[in-house]
C-alpha cells in the first residue's frame, strides 16, 4: 500500500472521529458503583462530543469477587447493560442487536492500573478517568476540562460502529489507534473479528529478527479464517495452524474484538452458570478464540506454559467445542482479522512513561504528531494568555493555562493556574500553585500548591483527596515501574501505590473530583485576587 493510500485512510478515519461517529449503544464497566455513576453523568452530560446524538449510554460496575476475566467479564457486563436498559424504559436490546438493529460496544475499564501508578491513584482509582493533556467542554455547563483517556477512546472507536450492526464490540479503556486501512468494511464473514496489525507471514529468520515469539498473534489463512496463537516461535507456529490450510497473514493482536449476536448468545447460554454464580475467571484469548480455532495438542502445549495443567486445559478445549457443535455459524469463519494496517498509529497510554511518552508528541513534527494534535484539538503554535508575559516557544502546547509570567519550551499543559513558570521538556495537567520549575520529563498531575512546586528531571508529583477533603502528595519518577514497586512506599510516600488503591476501594469518586475542583477553584481566586495570574 503507498503512502498516500495510508495518509488517505488515516484522514477518512481520523474525520470520522471528529464527526463523533460512533455506536448507538456505549456500555462502559467499571471496577465500582460509584465509578459506573461517575461515568453515567460524565457521558450524559459530554452531550455529542464523544458519543453520538442520541446513543444510549449504560455504565455498570463488575461486582464479581476476584475479577471476571474479559471474557466473562464482557458477557457479564452486556447482560447488566441489558437489564439496566430495561429499567431505564429502553427496551430489549438483546433482541435489538439480534435484529441488527443497533451496533453496541463495552469498553473495559476495571483494573489497578499498576503500571501507571501514581496516576490512576490521583484519580481515587478511577483509571478510566486519567486526564490527558488537553481540554474539552465536558464540564459542568459546557466548562472546559481535562479530557480522559476513556473519553478519547471512545471517541477514537466509534468509527468502526457503522460496519457493526449486529455485533458487540469490546475494547480496552487506555489504547487508541488510527487505522491506516479503513475503519469501514463489508459485513464481517467471521463470527468474531479481533483488531490487529497484519503483515504477509515472514520466514523463520525474520519472524526471529522481528521478536513475534514475544506476543499474541492473529495468524490468518488463505481463506480468510483465522486463529489466535500465543508466543511461538516460527515452527510452532506453522505447525499450529495446520488447519488453515497455510498461513497467509500474521500479526500482532490489539485485543479488542466484535461478535455477533448469535456468538454472544451461544457464549451466554455455555457459561451461565458461571454468571448466574459470578465465579470463575476466563479471558478471551486463553479460553474463547485459542481452543475455538486450534487442536487440543497445540491448545494444551499453550495453555501449560500460562501453568495450566492439561487436565483442565484438555476438559476447557471439550467444553469449547462442543458448544460449538451446537452452535449455527450460518457457513461464517469461527474466528477473522480486522486490519489495522501494519504502521498504524498507536498511542497506549497503559504506563507511566508511555503516557509521558505520548504527552510529549504534542510538542514534535511530523505527520504522526500532527494527527495526534488534530485528534485531540491541541493546535500549534501556542500564545500567551492575555495579560500575560510568558515566553512560549513554537513547540509547546498549552490549553486552557493562566499564567502570569515564565518561559515554556517544549512542554504540554493543560488546566493550569499559576503565578510563574518554567517549563523545559515537562507536562502538567490540573495543576494549581503559586509557582512551578519543572525539568525535563517531569510530571505534574492533580496537583494543588500554594507555594513554589518544583520538580526535578523525571519527577512525578500527584494529589488526591478523600471524602472528608485530606489531601495526599504521591511522588514517583518516570523510571520506577509501579507495577514492580506497587507494594513500595517509593520517593519517601507515606503511602505505597498499593495501599494508596486499598484505601479508594469504597471511594465516591464523584465526591472527592467535586472536592478536589473546589481546592483548585479557591486557590486559583487567591492567585488571581494577588494579581499572581491571569483570567
Amino acid at each position: 500500500m503507498s503512502e498516500q493510500v495510508k495518509r488517505a485512510n488515516r484522514r477518512q478515519s481520523l474525520n470520522a472521529m471528529l464527526r463523533v461517529e460512533g455506536f448507538d449503544v456505549v456500555v462502559v464497566c467499571t471496577g465500582t458503583e460509584h465509578q459506573a455513576s461517575f461515568w453515567q453523568a460524565r457521558l450524559e452530560r459530554g452531550g455529542s462530543t464523544i458519543v453520538p446524538k442520541g446513543a444510549t449510554v449504560l455504565c455498570v460496575h463488575e461486582d464479581w469477587n476476584g475479577g471476571a476475566g474479559n471474557g466473562l467479564g464482557t458477557l457479564y457486563a452486556w447482560r447488566k447493560a441489558c437489564a439496566l436498559a430495561k429499567a431505564k424504559g429502553r427496551g430489549d436490546l438483546a433482541a435489538e442487536l439480534a435484529a441488527g438493529k443497533v451496533a453496541a460496544a463495552v469498553y473495559h475499564t476495571a483494573g489497578k492500573g499498576t503500571r501507571l501508578a501514581p496516576l490512576p491513584g490521583a484519580e481515587n482509582n478511577n483509571k478510566p478517568g486519567v486526564k490527558l493533556p488537553v481540554v474539552a467542554p465536558l464540564g459542568a455547563k459546557g466548562a472546559a476540562v481535562p479530557l480522559t483517556i476513556l473519553e478519547s477512546v471512545v471517541k477514537q472507536t466509534g468509527v468502526y460502529a457503522a460496519s457493526r450492526k449486529g455485533r458487540l464490540s469490546v475494547f480496552w479503556g487506555d489504547q487508541i489507534f488510527i487505522p491506516t486501512l479503513p475503519a469501514t468494511y463489508d459485513a464481517p464473514r467471521a463470527h468474531a473479528d479481533i483488531l490487529c496489525m497484519l503483515a504477509p507471514m515472514p520466514d523463520a529468520a525474520t519472524w526471529k529478527d522481528r521478536g513475534l515469539e514475544k506476543y499474541g498473534l492473529v495468524a490468518v489463512g488463505k481463506s480468510g479464517a483465522a486463529c489466535q496463537i500465543e508466543k511461538v516461535d516460527h515452527g510452532t507456529a506453522v505447525a499450529m495452524t495446520e488447519s488453515l490450510g497455510g498461513i497467509s497473514d500474521v500479526g500482532t493482536s490489539l485485543g479488542s474484538f466484535s461478535v455477533t449476536a448469535a456468538l454472544l448468545e451461544a457464549l451466554t447460554a455455555e457459561f451461565a452458570k458461571e454468571l448466574d454464580a459470578k465465579r470463575g475467571c476466563f479471558d478471551s484469548d486463553p479460553h474463547w478464540w485459542m481452543p475455538m480455532t486450534l487442536p487440543l495438542d497445540a491448545y494444551v502445549a499453550l495453555m501449560a506454559k500460562k501453568g495450566i495443567d492439561a487436565v483442565a486445559s484438555t476438559a476447557h478445549h471439550g467444553r469449547v467445542r462442543a458448544m460449538l457443535q451446537r452452535f449455527d455459524d450460518g457457513g461464517k469463519h469461527l474466528l477473522g482479522p480486522v486490519d489495522v494496517g501494519g504502521d498504524a498509529y498507536w498511542w497506549d497510554y497503559g504506563q507511566l512513561k508511555l503516557y509521558l511518552r505520548n504527552a510529549l508528541r504534542l510538542v514534535e513534527d511530523g505527520v504522526e504528531a500532527g494527527a495526534m494534535r488534530e485528534f485531540l484539538n491541541a493546535p500549534r503554535p501556542c500564545v500567551a494568555p492575555e495579560g500575560s508575559s510568558l515566553v512560549v516557544d513554537d513547540k509547546s502546547c498549552l490549553s486552557d493555562v493562566h499564567v502570569a509570567a515564565g518561559t515554556c519550551h517544549k512542554s504540554v499543559a493543560a488546566a493550569v493556574t499559576a503565578g510563574t513558570v518554567e517549563l523545559d521538556g515537562a507536562v502538567l495537567v490540573n495543576v494549581t500553585a503559586a509557582s512551578v520549575v519543572a525539568a525535563p520529563g517531569a510530571v505534574a498531575y492533580n496537583v494543588v500548591e500554594d507555594g513554589p512546586l518544583v520538580l526535578k528531571a523525571g519527577e512525578v508529583v500527584t494529589d488526591f483527596f478523600m471524602e472528608d477533603g485530606t489531601k495526599h502528595r504521591q511522588r514517583s519518577t518516570t523510571a520506577v515501574d509501579g507495577g514492580k514497586a506497587w507494594k513500595e512506599a517509593v520517593e519517601g510516600n507515606k503511602f505505597s501505590f498499593e495501599q494508596v488503591y486499598k484505601m479508594n476501594l469504597a471511594t465516591d469518586v464523584s465526591k472527592t473530583a467535586d472536592l478536589a475542583a473546589a481546592a483548585h477553584a479557591d486557590l486559583a481566586a487567591v492567585l488571581l485576587a494577588k494579581n499572581l495570574a491571569v483570567q
